[in-house]
């Protein structure tokens, strides 16, 4: 079978890295890839946002199977062009990616079946929704409504900061369209953790738990980002919970979309706080996560490509997947500056050092080739991901890892696992 995958990040990095072992692949393509990814698969110079092209190259060249990594696609309607084309592929269709493109989308389908998460209020203009601040307090959460690449949310301390940030996206469009509505939230407090399963529309097949360390600094200080970090499994997540999740949050939800005419089939990504006993959720993401999927997809025992195949055809009936019971631990490396503004194109050392350490897999997300080299294109630039006995071994190994590779500006935090290792 030939597969295209659709993104050019450390999640699709580490997608072609899983589906490059399986026995039924013949060839990968990746669009647009990445210098790492060019090790495993053909990259083809084609924007995730193409859908013409994305199509035609997919019917020239026979692809058996498409797998979309990032949501820009989705939203898009990728899904819908592929299939009224007669090709099978893996994702959630435009009306179905809604779950993420629209946060008051899915805090309203959230509200109407009945699945847990944080009180909240929904506002295009920017003088009521000012109001709901002042009634409400600090600390209170702002996120623009639309895609805004894992940036556009504000967990403000002071309802001044909350005003500022609402009218950072209504009065001064700092979002765009993604932030011409606003979703106002009562602030949660608790142990974050993130919960992905396959889904056929109908069925729900759960993948292990993990947990993504979203702001820039150790500590969980500094603005939020795509994610700096992640482990599995995420010792929050219970075995009881983990019941209790599929049933309370994962089930309705794919049931919800059914009755609404939105039946969902790819992989859904439940970003939840846990307090206790108490799960709500935060988010919902129609993708594997990034940097989720790194750790995730290290401690999958089970062929991947049988799953999202049938998932794709829409029958997950009889499907089971099997872990490794080693703990995995994704550490992300990114520009100085980032999230705000950065430097491209300094040159990474390293990189051979690290590929030769065992269990460790440096995954690429914004890297490119200049002169002979491989330099730094983006925010986020490396997930270095390594698997151990326990948690503890697997950071132990990973930050050597990272200690091996260096360029100019390079920062990480040095905390991703430390929530694991204090339960």
């Amino acid at each position: 079978m030939k597969i295209l995958v659709i993104g050019g990040g450390g999640r699709e990095h580490a997608l072609v890295w899983k589906i490059a072992q399986s026995p039924l692949v013949e060839k990968i393509y990746c669009a647009p890839g990445n210098p790492g990814i060019a090790s495993l698969a053909e990259c083809v110079n084609i924007a995730v946002d193409d859908l013409d092209e994305l199509l035609r190259f997919s019917l020239e060249k026979g692809i058996g199977l498409t797998v979309v990594g990032p949501e820009l696609p989705l939203t898009l309607g990728i899904v819908d062009r592929f299939q009224e084309a007669g090709l099978w592929i893996f994702g959630a269709d435009r009306l179905a990616a809604q779950i993420e493109g629209s946060k008051s989308f899915s805090k309203d389908l959230m509200a109407k079946y009945g699945v847990p998460t944080a009180a909240y209020g929904t506002f295009t203009e920017y003088e009521p929704a000012v109001e709901f601040i002042r009634r409400n307090g600090a600390p209170i959460v702002v996120k623009a409504d639309g895609l805004a690449a894992g940036k556009g949310v504000v967990v403000a301390r002071t309802e001044e900061e909350a005003i500022a940030a609402v009218g950072s996206c209504l009065k001064e469009g700092a979002f765009g369209e993604a932030g011409s509505t606003v979703v106002i939230e009562e602030f949660l407090e608790g142990e974050e953790a993130s919960f992905l399963a396959f889904t056929d529309g109908e069925r729900v097949l759960p993948l292990a738990s993990a947990q993504d360390h979203k702001p820039v600094f150790d500590g969980d200080q500094g603005p939020n980002t795509g994610g700096m970090g992640a482990y599995s499994p995420a010792p929050v997540v219970t075995s009881a919970l983990h019941d209790r999740i599929v049933d309370e949050v994962m089930r309705p939800t794919i049931e919800g979309m059914a009755k609404e005419g939105r039946p969902f089939k790819g992989i859904l990504y439940a970003g939840l706080m846990i307090k206790g006993e108490e799960i709500k959720v935060l988010e919902f993401n129609a993708r594997f996560g990034d940097p989720e999927a790194q750790p995730l997809l290290m401690r999958m025992k089970s062929d991947l490509v049988p799953v999202l195949v049938a998932c794709a055809r829409g029958n997950l009936s009889g499907v089971t997947l099997e872990w490794h019971e080693k703990a995995a631990v994704c550490v992300v490396m990114a520009s100085g500056g980032y999230p705000g503004s950065f430097q491209k194109g300094y040159a990474i050392s390293g990189l051979d050092k690290a590929a030769e350490m065992e269990d460790v897999v440096v995954f690429h997300a914004g890297t490119a080739e200049k002169d002979g080299w491989i330099v730094n294109n983006g925010g986020r630039v490396l997930g270095v991901t390594a698997i151990g006995e326990t948690v503890g071994a697997a950071i132990e190994r990973v930050y050597r890892g990272v200690d091996a590779i260096s360029w100019e500006g390079a920062h990480f935090r040095t905390d991703i696992g430390r929530k694991a290792m204090n339960r």
